[in-house]
Parts: structure tokens; sequence; C-alpha cells
């Protein structure tokens, strides 16, 4: 069985300051339903991380998670009704209470107890193209003073990153990306990998550099866990956190994914519990644009945030990565490759960001069914 280990020894790269996102006003909870996807009892160490981070009482913590859960496959049905009029959705309230689904049809309205509808300007397959367009560009070349770039649904537009303006509307327009539907954001962020992490427990790279597992996995019946893509390379021998032989890598891909899977020999047993927190993983929903999430890594522990864009690149030092998840979580050197959760379920496992625990910051995630699918793994879930 996987055990927790703190360790410092590792192969950390420094991450820049960024402000932690202001926390949202105070709403009253809606009532949950028997809807969606079903809750187990979560972990107190995730709902008191929770209410530090989030700054909410515990009790609107755990109203949160009930409504993360019962709005759930409703993003999916109201994206079907609506068609190519649909704009996207996403939640709000400290308690998750509203899911807003934006729509270009003013005729139109959504579907679902606690869902409003929102009529904007332009449609979702419009912004994913105009991003697309930008992804296709980032092959080519990217301005270094421009890392991030993502679909934000709740201004209806794509969103550019930047400390240069004019690299920027440089970049968009060497894209060709509809100009009208992309505006620049002034940021000094300069997100790069953390080599040092820790969702389970730390495991060394031909023992040198350290990482962590992320999620245990398996294929067929061979044990493994997943994990962050730079801290692999294919064929590299693992030891564990006691210096056990462990395993080896068997995929990996970074930059363009940052994700990897290693198989495991019989000294180790897969479990779905997360080291921080006994948190035990059931499955792999994918949570809604403004659900919160919370993320263990071996520097900074328990640290919990929301969900702020999905399908996002970002640019590190070693190149573009695309169709990451976007998050207010804060991080530090050593946090790298570490889980991702959103109540019980999987989401994925860190890539990189900016920022501190102190002052907060911005970090990324890989998706983690993304992985699954490309290597034919199946998440261990009990």
């Amino acid at each position: 069985m996987l055990r927790r280990r703190t360790v410092t020894a590792g192969c950390a790269l420094a991450i820049s300051a960024l402000t932690l996102v202001a926390a949202p006003a105070m709403a009253d909870p809606a009532p949950a339903a028997a809807t969606g996807t079903a809750i187990a009892q979560p972990a107190p160490a995730m709902i008191d991380a929770m209410s530090r981070d989030l700054g909410i009482t515990k009790e609107q913590a755990e109203s949160r998670l009930l409504n993360e859960a019962r709005f759930q496959g409703l993003e999916a049905t109201n994206s079907a009704k609506l068609g190519d009029s649909y704009a996207g959705s996403w939640l709000s309230g400290p308690t998750s209470s509203t899911l807003t689904v934006a729509t270009t049809d003013a005729s139109a309205s959504a579907t679902g107890a606690g869902v409003k509808t929102q009529v904007v300007k332009h449609s979702l397959k419009s912004l994913d193209a105009a991003k697309a367009a930008l992804d296709k560009a980032a092959a080519q070349a990217t301005p270094k003073s421009t890392p991030v770039w993502f679909v934000d649904v709740r201004t209806n537009s794509v969103v550019v990153q930047s400390s240069n303006a004019a690299d920027a509307q440089a970049f968009i327009a060497a894209s060709g990306a509809d100009a009208s539907l992309v505006r620049v954001e002034a940021t000094n962020e300069q997100p790069q990998t953390f080599y040092n992490v820790q969702g389970g427990d730390a495991y060394y790279i031909n023992n040198s550099a350290r990482c962590s597992v992320g999620f245990s996995v398996r294929r067929g019946s061979t044990p493994g866990f997943v994990s962050a893509g730079h801290c692999a390379t294919v064929g590299s021998s693992l030891t564990g956190y006691n210096r056990v032989a462990m395993g080896t890598f068997q995929g990996h891909s970074f930059p363009t994914n940052d994700y990897s899977w290693a198989s495991v020999n019989s000294n180790w047993t897969p479990t779905n519990i997360i080291s921080y927190g006994n948190v035990r993983v059931t499955g792999s929903t994918v949570a809604n644009v403004g659900a919160s999430i919370c993320r263990a890594g071996s520097t900074t522990g328990w640290h919990c945030g929301t969900v702020q864009q999905r399908n996002t690149s970002v640019t590190y030092q070693q190149g573009t990565v695309y169709e990451v998840t976007r998050t207010n979580v804060c991080a530090e050197p050593g946090d790298s490759g570490g889980s991702y959760v959103s109540g019980t379920q999987a989401q994925g496992v860190t890539s990189g960001g900016s920022g501190n625990c102190t002052s907060g910051g911005t970090t990324f995630f890989q998706p983690v069914n993304e992985i699954l699918s490309v290597y034919g793994l199946t998440l261990v879930t009990s």
C-alpha cells in the first residue's frame, strides 16, 4: 500500500508570483436534488482545505460539493439541446448554487433546476475555432511573453494572456483567428513545470530525479500509475519512496501533452487512495467550469480553488501544452504531477503554473481521462 513521504530533494523549477483570485460573493445554496452524479461522503481534509482556501464555511463546502454533483451531466444535456447556439456553462456562488448556460439564441432556454440562461454573442463552436487557430500557430512559434490562452465562457471570448500587448496582437494576427473573438489580458505569469510532486507517494527516476504518483491505473492485468509527462523517459527505472524497485515508464508525452504512465511490479499494490487527506477516488467525471477542485502535492499538501477554464493552452520554456485545465489552486516547486480531485472524482495531474501558496497562484492540470484513453488504462476506484 502506498504511504505518503514528504521529501525535499528533486528537480523542481522556480515559479513566479501571482495574486490569488478573490472569493465569490455569498449566495444561498440551492437544495440538492437526486439528479446528476452521486457524491460519496467527502474526506474531512478536503472540507477543511476548501473552507480555508475558498473562504467559506465547512457547511458551505459540503453544500458546494452536493450542488456540483447535482449539476453534473446538465452541461452535456444543455449542449445537446441548444446545438450550435450553445456557448458554454459555468457554476457560481460560494456553494455552486447556480449553473449558467450561455446561448446565442434569444428564444432558447436551458434545462434544469437551478439553471439560468444567458444570451451571448458568440457560440462555443466559434470560440473553440478561434482558439484552435491559436494552437496551430503556436506549433510554429509562440512569443515568450505570451504563455497562456484559453476559451473563457464567462466573458464569451478567447483570452490571450501576455506581458507584451504588441507580441500578443502579432501572435493573434499570425494565427488567422477571428480577432473579434479574442482579447488580450495583461499578466506577468511565466509558467514552468513542477518536477517534485506528490499525488500519492514519491518515486525516483534512475535513482536521481523525483516525482510522484498521480492516480493508480491498470492496463489489462498490468498495474501502474499516471503522472506528469515532463517527469518521464520511457524505459527509465523507477524506485518508490522507500527506494525499493517499483517499475518503469511505459509511455509519456511532453510537450504538446504533459502525461505519462508507468507499470509497477508485484512489490506494489495500486489503490484508489490519495495519500493526503485519505481521499478515495471513485471515478473521473469531469467537473464543470466554476466547480471547486483540490490538489495534493508534496511541498504544500492540500490546497483548493475552482476550475477557471478547460481547453487551455500554456507555453512553458520547453514548449506548448494544449487542452489542459486552468485553476486558481496554488502550487509551489515540488507539487508537479500531483492529483487534482473534485469531490471524489479524479480530474488530472499537475502540469505547471505560477505563483505560490503564500500570495496565491495559477496552475494547470492535464485531464486524466485523456491519459486513460490514450494508453488504454482503467482508473483504480476500489
